[in-house]
């Protein structure tokens, strides 16, 4: 079973996205939170140490989850999409994006 985190700034499209259509992998868990200070899910140090991969939305998030998890990250695999915030929930632009940038972190 391999542990993904989405992270990106307010946990309220991309992540969510991306929890949703990586859920359906076979042994693949997801989960998601944002690095914002009005996140939806605010990602917590719990979440990263239970994630195999993390995968950022943007370079700023790395940036965030760094100065704030430093230690729990330590060993982890980060990995950012480079995928701004301009789709809405489940948008198939989004989808057809995440799923082709994918491969990034599931090998």
């Amino acid at each position: 079973m391999r542990n993904i985190l989405f992270v990106c700034g307010r946990n309220r499209l991309r992540t969510p996205t991306a929890e949703q259509v990586f859920a359906a992998l076979p042994d693949v868990e997801t989960d998601s939170g944002g690095v914002a200070d009005d996140a939806d899910t605010p990602v917590s140090a719990e979440q990263i140490a239970w994630a195999d991969v993390v995968v950022v939305m943007e370079r700023a998030h790395q940036r965030r989850l760094k100065r704030r998890f430093a230690a729990v990250l330590a060993g982890k695999r980060v990995v950012c999409l480079d995928i701004p915030d301009r789709y809405a929930f489940l948008q198939p632009e989004l989808v057809a994006l995440l799923e082709a940038r994918a491969h990034r972190f599931l090998r």
